[in-house]
């Protein structure tokens, strides 16, 4: 058996749920500010997970796990390294022991979803569909306890009968975890049904691993001292928050709820730091928004198709452009460290007509973009379809593209963040 690295705590702690699409790394930098203990990353799938590489990335100074198709699938960084939790969603223990071996270097702990009852989870006989197979979840946390140097946990529901669900958890305490997170509602119900106080009381009285208790967002959970009170009415030993905290993560500050614009001002400056993706980053602010959405800064919010788009509705334009600079510099320092990193389009570039061009969005409508219009013009023409050819920078994972049109090639001097991009960006200079 591995040697556990047991430094992470479990008791009388505050923690923020692993919560889909908010999970991502402003959200747990941000609930850390505010006086989170620990912090959950979004369930991410073993097998998404066991395709992806870990890359250090210089110019963020992270850690990224990244995807055949140079996707982040997860990103972190030091200052959350020792207070994070990695939860995976598992059907296999030899999968889960894999990803955990993957990541472990990296965070502080590692959990399995054995409680979502969503079909993205459930499906692949993960999440809470595991409920229903104890000899699994047994194999599954037994095989992660004995192979990985890191503290591991899991996430349940309660079970149709009390009875059931305490055989469960000792179980699962018998596997060797640290903690088990409990989510005080059945499979079958959801957030407006009230969450079972009592069914948690009896578990961590049952227990001699502390419980964390999960599911008060709303219901009990609307400032920072009803989570003292959640965590008494259920005798557990910590408490995790979900929606609460994703309407307004200053729920883990003592001093009480910040104004929501700020959070969100907060919130933005770590998304553009860590270059999260504009989709996402408008997802966890609509998140907060709630009912304003229909406000003027929520209709800003809506139009947005950007990061800098957003920004600029939150009247962040000036940190934008400022923090755009310092990344830019930071990689042509790099870059200027290190030539040998630089990689170029693989053809001969001699007679390659350049530009230097970037694919602005709003700019184009979604249904014509460079690419598209540069295709039905070469149809118009009756040429061949444009050939791109793309290539990714080691150093800073940035990509340039080479497209040719009638044996002549075109490329912009500027390096994008994606394939796609680059590609657009190419299709621009040709039809210059």
């Amino acid at each position: 058996m591995i040697e556990h690295s047991l430094s992470l705590c479990y008791r009388n702690k505050l923690i923020l749920a692993p919560m889909v699409r908010v999970g991502t790394l402003p959200m747990r930098l941000l609930a850390l500010d505010y006086g989170a203990d620990i912090v959950y990353c979004e369930e991410l799938i073993d097998l998404k997970m066991l395709q992806c590489k870990r890359v250090v990335n210089e110019v963020l100074s992270t850690v990224d796990f990244v995807a055949p198709d140079d996707r982040v699938v997860f990103r972190t960084c030091e200052r959350e390294q020792s207070r994070v939790v990695f939860q995976m969603g598992t059907s296999d223990a030899e999968r889960a022991l894999a990803v955990a071996r993957l990541v472990e270097n990296d965070v502080a702990g590692i959990d399995v979803n054995m409680g979502c009852p969503k079909e993205y989870s459930t499906k692949g006989g993960m999440g809470a569909a595991l409920l229903s197979d104890p000899d699994k979840i047994e194999k599954i946390l037994s095989t992660l306890v004995k192979g990985t140097r890191r503290p591991v946990t899991c996430k349940i529901r309660i079970l149709p009968s009390l009875e059931d669900t305490l055989s469960l958890v000792k179980r699962i305490e018998r596997t060797g975890i640290a903690a088990v997170t409990v989510h005080g509602r059945k499979r079958e119900e959801r957030p407006q049904h009230p969450v079972s106080c009592e069914a948690i009381r009896a578990i961590a009285e049952a227990l001699s691993i502390p419980v964390i208790a999960n599911g008060g967002s709303h219901d009990h959970i609307q400032k920072y001292l009803d989570i003292e009170d959640f965590r008494q009415a259920t005798a557990a030993s910590s408490v995790m928050v979900a929606r609460a905290a994703m309407w307004n993560p200053s729920i883990f500050l003592k001093e009480g709820l910040r104004p929501l614009e700020e959070v969100m001002q907060k919130y933005i400056r770590y998304a553009i730091q860590y270059e999260n993706h504009y989709t996402n980053t408008k997802y966890c602010l609509c998140q907060m928004l709630r009912e304003q959405l229909e406000s003027p800064q929520g209709r800003l919010l809506h139009a947005a198709q950007s990061s800098q788009e957003i920004c600029e509705a939150f009247g962040l334009g000036a940190f934008y452009e400022e923090m755009t600079r310092e990344l830019n510099a930071r990689r042509a320092e790099l870059l200027a460290r290190t030539p040998e990193a630089v990689a170029e389009p693989a053809e001969d570039t001699s007679g390659v007509i350049k530009m230097a061009v970037k694919f602005d969005r709003r700019a184009y409508s979604p249904q014509i973009t460079p690419k598209m219009c540069l295709l039905e013009w070469c149809r118009k023409e009756k040429l061949a379809q444009p050939v791109y050819d793309t290539v990714q920078r080691p150093l800073d994972r940035l990509f340039c593209s080479v497209v040719t049109v009638a044996e002549q090639k075109y490329q912009s001097t500027l390096w994008d963040k994606s394939k796609k991009l680059a590609e657009q960006a190419a299709a621009i200079v040709c039809l210059r």
